[in-house]
């Protein structure tokens, strides 16, 4: 067998890669210990930039949504509401499209605006930010502002809000600082001025202060498993600055200082109806500034949250397409459950109007629908399994009120043949 003879160089610098010298490629850059040649340097770029490809979230590689285009997709999830679908279309589309072509384009910095949404409980606020993450394909996280409190105070620290986000976002720092955060109950943040306590409110005020500089856009240093800070410990650094927050709140009582503000300045026909009357999504509609620092938010917060859109009380009719009519309604969850067993549910009109009207009755909007069906299905999931022969259950009012059997579809019995 020959020997394999080593490759020989000519003496000079040479790519530490490739092993060319400056006679084979056009540039040799040399550095204190090793070499890299021009052609090294464009190959690593090509594996950066597709590493950075596959790691690009969905609306850096494709073309961004158009509003319209968010909208057609959150009216496939969210029933009604067209007022703050369209507020938040917009508002999320000029967002990203911000972030995607840079807060300053010709000396104008652009801010961002994070969304504050306001309405009665079940009418879909969580439901919104959920459906705009999904569709957006980016990371999202739900925060309960009710147990935050100030730092060094028992409770959980605001920065804990971000903990979460980068955990959604698998610990992937970049990801994590183009995420949506939604905060819930951020109405129970309101100050307590009619409160004789002279304690500090730390679960108040001291919040919503603590809560501006993440709302706006800082450097939070925080732990990567939550919990309180100590001096030992390695902090994750997140820049807030294009985190998309958005909050929302039942706000009960806003409507009685929106009736009041209205019923100072108009008389005559114009006037508001008295209390009680009207709807309560009509009258959030006419939300302002004052009326939202007469319910205990503090100004600079409300100027960190510059888009403010209201939803509507839902009605028997929107009650109604809400269970029946979205991609993931919960007719169309259990009628999955029953297809699984080999059988087609069915709910007759006047079962679909006493579902609503036992929801009505909890005053629960939308969620009090998932109640009452949890509540209905429960016995009759119980039993279908050890059935056989059922290829049909309807249900009916009976069914809802006095707690009937279903209405069974039999397969038909096959006839023997005879020998």
């Amino acid at each position: 067998m020959k020997e394999m003879k080593e490759r020989t160089y000519p003496p000079g610098p040479r790519c530490s890669f490739c092993g060319r010298g400056p006679g084979e490629v056009e540039r040799l850059i040399s550095g204190p210990s090793a070499h890299i040649c021009n052609e090294c340097v464009r190959l690593c770029e090509e594996i950066l930039e597709a590493e950075e490809e596959n790691d690009a979230l969905f609306w850096e590689k494709q073309k961004l949504p158009t509003p319209e285009e968010i909208k057609a997709f959150l009216d496939g999830y969210v029933i009604g509401q067209e007022r703050a679908k369209k507020a938040i279309s917009v508002a999320v589309y000029n967002h990203y499209k911000r972030i995607r072509y840079g807060s300053k384009k010709n000396d104008v910095e652009l801010e961002k605006s994070n969304i504050l949404l306001i309405g009665p409980t079940g009418t879909g606020k969580t439901l919104l930010a959920q459906t705009l993450a999904r569709f957006l394909q980016i990371p999202f996280t739900i925060a309960d502002a009710t147990p935050l409190t100030e730092a060094g105070y028992v409770g959980e620290d605001v920065e804990n809000i971000l903990v979460r986000l980068l955990q959604a976002a698998d610990y992937d720092v970049s990801k994590a600082e183009k995420g949506i955060i939604y905060i819930d109950e951020i109405d129970k943040l309101a100050r307590k001025q009619d409160s004789p306590s002279i304690t500090r409110d730390v679960s108040g005020e001291g919040v919503q202060q603590a809560l501006l500089k993440i709302l706006e856009g800082t450097i939070s240093g925080v732990p990567p498993r939550g919990g309180r800070k100590h001096p030992e410990q390695n902090l994750v650094y997140l820049n807030t600055r294009n985190i998309l927050f958005i909050c929302g709140g039942a706000f009960y009582g806003l409507e009685k200082i929106i009736q009041k503000r209205i019923g100072q300045k108009m008389v005559g026909f114009a006037a508001p109806l008295r209390e009680g009357q009207g709807d309560t999504g009509d009258i959030f509609s006419q939300v302002e500034t004052e009326d939202l620092l007469a319910y205990g938010l503090i100004p600079e917060l409300i100027g960190r949250l510059p888009v403010v859109t209201t939803l509507d009380k839902l009605d028997d009719k929107a009650m109604i397409r809400i269970l029946v009519r979205p991609k993931n309604s919960l007719l169309r969850q259990y009628q999955k459950y029953f297809e699984m067993e080999g059988v087609e549910l069915k709910l007759a009109p006047d079962a679909l109007k006493e579902i609503v009207n036992l929801a009505r009755k909890k005053e629960m909007g939308a969620r009090g629908l998932k109640s009452v069906m949890e509540n209905v299905m429960g016995s009759i999931m119980y039993k279908l399994p050890s059935l056989s022969g059922v290829k049909g259950c309807l249900l009916t009012k009976d069914v809802m009120v006095k707690g009937a059997k279903p209405i069974y579809t039999m397969e038909p019995k096959r006839k023997r043949k005879r020998a």
